[in-house]
């Protein structure tokens, strides 16, 4: 009457089974495609998926999901070949104990082509991360869209894509670029916030060199055309470069350490261990007083930010302006610096994208801003002009005038014409701008404003030359300084230089609970 029950020993005995066949289950996953497959990425000088996320990752915090799952395509054979996690590693785990979702592409499955199935494991844990309101941290290595799924694999990309759109501003996205990532997968990472490159062995390019040669007839290696030191440096398209896998993934862990995990959330503070209320003596040696001598403002800034830590952004593209972050009594706060050390720290078309794309960022993310100021204008020149620095510089504008964080400007020197204005002032809503006494604030230098004025009367005058000196001198003594400007209160003050820190500090601090009212609108229409 009872056979059909199973015995309590039985039972336990069909359990056993069952937890051994997920040990196996699980042993496999962790493969990946074979021991085979990890070695050819080990002699390659690359780590596994798995190794790169525990090298990310907190101990013992990665929490998988989709381990088992695989693809469904049915085409050229390939149903016979469904390798669990489908060539990407996804879950959830913490950094310097806080939240993250992750996902790493697994070059030993199908080269970590992006099937259907990986797509949908990809935009599930980015579903994750915008509920769970964390950053979310990609690891790409891929040899792109998997052919054997024709548009299937497209689709997968576009259903990424629109993720990276509707989670900007959200939460925090940052990729890594740690090997092959070509054709359509290079737009997910140009539309998140933060593009890490390993200089070793990863590119970028929409189309490769053989396309190049047959379209073009133009002969470049993949390195010339889409390396780590070309988008570092040219292109603009990488952020940082890292100088192997660990420095890479050390980077991320560094820069997530300054980024809120949302735009719910308050950007991370510490204990500081420096003091807010200290003097900046040495400010006076590194900056001189002339303004016609360069100087490096990364010394300014290492002085001013605690413990002379400071992380930047994009350091080897458009190095005439600085962009990065630091802390300040313990705040992360976002710095955009003219560089008087790269072309005189004139702004460019390079320059003010840059800039422009790190202040809307920071202004996403509720980030307070420091502008430190020496910019002696826009850089002229056909190439320029033709090129579109009218449009450029406008984008820079807008992001200052549209930014409602907490903005306090330096200026420590030149600041003239429009790039005065651009160059967060009080004009376009900064809370506190500061001058040095050294600053010349005017619409142009002495010489070029005195040929404009008095072009005509030297020509009359027995000795011009010493008639145009002698009203060079008294422009200098009339405008170059900080002043007219503070009389007409377009600066909050002069302030000594020793003191900026301390001066800085204590409006942020004044200025933490800041709001603003907006006009109602959809958003705005950025001079892209």
């Amino acid at each position: 009457m009872f056979s059909s029950f199973k015995s309590r020993k039985e039972t336990e005995i069909e359990g056993t089974h069952k937890r051994d066949d997920l040990k196996q289950r699980r042993q496999e996953a962790l493969l990946g495609g074979g021991q085979n497959r990890i070695d050819a990425q080990h002699r390659k000088g690359k780590l596994t998926a798995r190794e790169r996320i525990n090298l990310l990752v907190d101990p013992g915090s990665f929490e998988e999901f989709d381990m088992f799952k695989v693809h469904r395509c049915t085409n050229f054979s390939m149903d016979s070949q469904r390798i669990y996690g489908d060539g990407v590693v996804t879950g959830t785990a913490e950094i310097g104990g806080r939240a993250i979702s992750v996902y790493a592409q697994d070059f030993t499955v199908h080269g970590g082509s992006l099937s259907k199935a990986q797509a949908e494991k990809i935009c599930k844990i980015m579903d994750f991360a915008a509920r769970s309101g964390t950053p979310m941290i990609g690891l790409n290595d891929s040899g792109g869209a998997r052919v054997q799924e024709g548009i299937d694999s497209l689709a997968g990309y576009g259903d990424i894509f629109i993720r990276n759109v509707r989670y900007s501003g959200v939460i925090p996205q940052i990729t890594a670029i740690l090997g092959p990532c070509a054709g359509g997968a290079v737009y997910s990472p140009a539309i998140q916030d933060f593009v890490v490159m390993n200089a070793q062995n990863s590119y970028m390019f929409v189309t490769g060199p053989k396309v190049v040669k047959t379209v073009l007839h133009e002969e470049v290696s993949t390195e010339q055309l889409g390396g780590a030191q070309v988008h570092s440096s040219k292109s603009g398209v990488s952020h940082f470069i890292g100088q192997d896998e660990e420095d890479t993934i050390r980077i991320i862990k560094e820069l997530v350490h300054y980024l809120p995990s949302s735009n719910r959330e308050a950007p991370p503070s510490v204990v500081p261990a420096d003091q807010p209320d200290r003097l900046c003596p040495e400010l006076m040696q590194v900056v001189p007083e002339s303004s016609n001598k360069s100087y490096d403002i990364n010394q300014v800034i290492s002085i001013l930010a605690d413990d002379g830590q400071f992380l930047e952004v994009s350091a080897l593209y458009a190095r005439n302006v600085v962009v990065g972050f630091c802390r300040m009594n313990g705040e992360t706060v976002g710095v955009v610096a003219n560089q008087p050390r790269v072309l005189a720290g004139v702004l460019d078309i390079d320059a003010s994208g840059k800039a422009a794309r790190f202040v809307r960022f920071c202004d996403a993310f509720g980030i307070p801003l420091l502008t430190l100021e020496d910019v002696p204008g826009f850089m002229p020149g056909t190439a320029q002009e033709h090129g579109g620095i009218i449009r450029n510089g406008a984008k820079l504008l807008y992001a200052y005038a549209e930014a409602t964080v907490p903005k306090i400007t330096v200026i420590l020197r030149k600041a003239y014409g429009g790039a005065y204005i651009v160059m967060n002032s009080q004009h376009l809503g900064a809370d506190a701008v500061y001058a040095w006494p050294t600053a010349e604030i005017a619409v142009m230098g002495a010489k070029g404003a005195v040929e404009v004025i008095f072009r005509k009367d030297a020509g009359s005058k027995h000795n011009p030359e010493q008639f145009l000196a002698d009203r060079e001198a008294e422009y200098n003594q009339t405008f170059l300084n900080p002043y007219q400007a503070a009389e007409k209160g377009y600066i909050e003050g002069v302030i000594d230089p020793q003191e900026t820190r301390r001066q800085v500090i204590r409006i942020f601090s004044r200025l933490k609970h800041k709001q603003v009212d907006q006009p109602h609108r959809k958003h705005g229409n950025i001079p892209l």
